[in-house]
């Protein structure tokens, strides 16, 4: 039998939701008018988005439905698992009850569906495209630390091999992963073989040694020269070439292709340059800027990358999430366009 995670694994503030802070006005409004009107229909809630995708933040929808409702033991809800392919349309989960019970709560489940979903759905193609090579998921700088635990969640149900901060590992036991950046290098006066060995000499045995080469826009020598300096136990380069640099051993192929950033001649010189000395090895890491059709592009032409390291594209695109209310009292209410659409694959929530 599948599982799902416990709602007492997020870390949800459970007073703020159930008071309504995070919640649209209008639900809340509509939880007030049942009540003070004394109506209490039992209705199905019927949840469903527009893309094929994959699904996630349902474990997290639960939780928000089990703490966060006034009477959660009233409410029976059917659901997907996490990381199920779904169908444009298809319902995703139904809940059922008392509408005054749980209105407050829409916006609050509905956007844990939303974001987590893009997240998944952004990971998994990302992995789909990369062959087999490791992905890395790196984009937790360019959004709110809030969001951290959930979104490195929905990275790892969509597949992804490893993440940067130990929020991001957190709702599945996974060890933030890390090389060396920028700035330990300008702390040692730009000195990456400094840096690279002051990194090696104070981190635990058990983190791979990846140096990060593009500091002075060289990447070839100084890969060499920190291969040179750390022998075997280099484990590999990360290459993060800015977008408006050319390297200086990309300089001499010029003319047919663009040049800046981690382009596949950067790529090609390095490993290239690696391996006439040996430095078999060393694995290449790149990063900076990468998404599905440029880890496309580089497969298809047989680009000697190693490791993905990808960050603000698996935030981008929308999955939107709608929850309607579709039965009531056991008969028809949905608005048109909306009828109850029943879904086999929707297991019981205990």
């Amino acid at each position: 039998m599948r599982q799902r995670l416990s709602p007492d694994c997020f870390n949800l503030p459970i007073e703020q939701i159930k008071s309504g802070y995070f919640s649209d006005s209008y639900f809340l409004r509509t939880q007030e008018i049942l009540d003070k009107d004394n109506h209490h229909p039992r209705v199905i809630m019927q949840v469903f988005q527009r893309q094929h995708a994959i699904v996630c933040g349902v474990d997290e929808a639960i939780a928000i439905l089990k703490k966060c409702a006034h009477n959660p033991d009233s409410l029976v809800i059917h659901a997907l698992y996490d990381g199920d392919q779904i169908e444009p349309w298809e319902t995703v989960m139904t809940i059922e009850g008392d509408l005054a019970n749980f209105s407050h709560l829409e916006t609050v489940y509905l956007g844990s569906l939303s974001r987590q979903s893009k997240i998944a759905t952004n990971v998994q193609r990302v992995v789909q495209v990369a062959n087999g090579k490791p992905v890395l998921f790196f984009p937790s700088r360019f959004d709110h630390y809030a969001v951290q635990a959930a979104d490195g969640y929905a990275a790892h149900i969509g597949g992804v091999f490893g993440v940067s901060t130990p929020a991001n590992g957190a709702l599945w036991d996974a060890e933030a992963l890390g090389t060396i950046p920028h700035s330990l290098i300008a702390a040692y006066g730009g000195d990456t073989i400094r840096a690279t060995k002051a990194f090696d000499t104070h981190t635990d045995p058990h983190i791979g040694r990846v140096a990060l080469i593009d500091f002075s826009n060289d990447c070839v020598a100084t890969a060499l020269a920190v291969a040179r300096e750390m022998g075997d136990s280099l484990g590999g380069v990360r290459l993060d070439t800015a977008d408006t640099l050319v390297d200086a051993s990309v300089l001499p192929y010029m003319g047919t292709f663009k040049p800046t950033g981690v382009c596949a001649q950067l790529v090609l010189n390095v490993r290239q340059a690696l391996d006439r000395e040996g430095f078999n090895h060393v694995k290449i890491m790149v990063s900076g800027g990468f998404n599905v059709e440029r880890i496309k592009q580089f497969e298809a032409n047989n680009v000697p990358v190693d490791v993905y390291a990808v960050g603000s594209s698996l935030f981008n695109d929308n999955i939107n999430f709608t929850a309607d209310v579709v039965m009531v009292n056991g008969q028809p209410s949905g608005k048109v366009g909306r009828s109850y659409r029943p879904n086999p694959r929707l297991t019981l929530v205990k």
